[in-house]
């Protein structure tokens, strides 16, 4: 469904009842120029709480009007929402999974891990691992957001 698909199924909503705008406003909660924005296809699908406002006061079940603007499947199951545009492909996984297992053979071939010239134990190397492995997470996230173009974030 593309945006304008919703408002126009609420102002054909809101006409059948004949309803002006600010009518709308009023029974529902929601602001009159946000029913316009709707309306007119210049904003998203409004959040679930506002379609609920929608639904009662057009008194019309809100399943239909989640289905509508795209959140219920045909199928009757919620869509999830899309992950952010930052977060981890399974490329960006196996990359880090590379660079982590580098990491982990360089210290130990070179006894790094040592702490008072003493080797770390087994579940101290282990915290290390988890350590360096979600410093790698956090900085492929970080330099996702920073050098990701605008058009292609969310």
């Amino acid at each position: 469904m593309n945006v304008s698909d919703f408002g126009v199924y609420l102002r054909k909503l809101r006409e059948e009842r004949e309803l002006g705008v600010n009518q709308l406003a009023t029974m529902s909660g929601v602001s009159n120029a946000q029913i316009s924005r709707i309306e007119k296809g210049s904003r998203n699908a409004p959040k679930p709480e506002t379609i609920e406002k929608l639904s009662k006061a057009l008194k019309v079940p809100y399943e239909e009007m989640m289905s509508v603007a795209g959140y219920i499947k045909d199928d009757h199951q919620v869509k999830e929402d899309k992950p952010p545009y930052y977060a981890l492909s399974p490329s960006d996984e196996l990359d880090i999974a590379k660079e982590l297992e580098k990491i982990m053979q360089n210290l130990e071939s070179n006894e790094a891990l040592t702490f008072y010239n003493e080797p770390m134990d087994e579940e101290t190397k282990r915290l290390m691992q988890i350590s360096v492995e979600n410093s790698l997470r956090i900085a492929k996230e970080m330099a996702k957001k920073k050098f990701t173009p605008k058009k292609f974030r969310d």
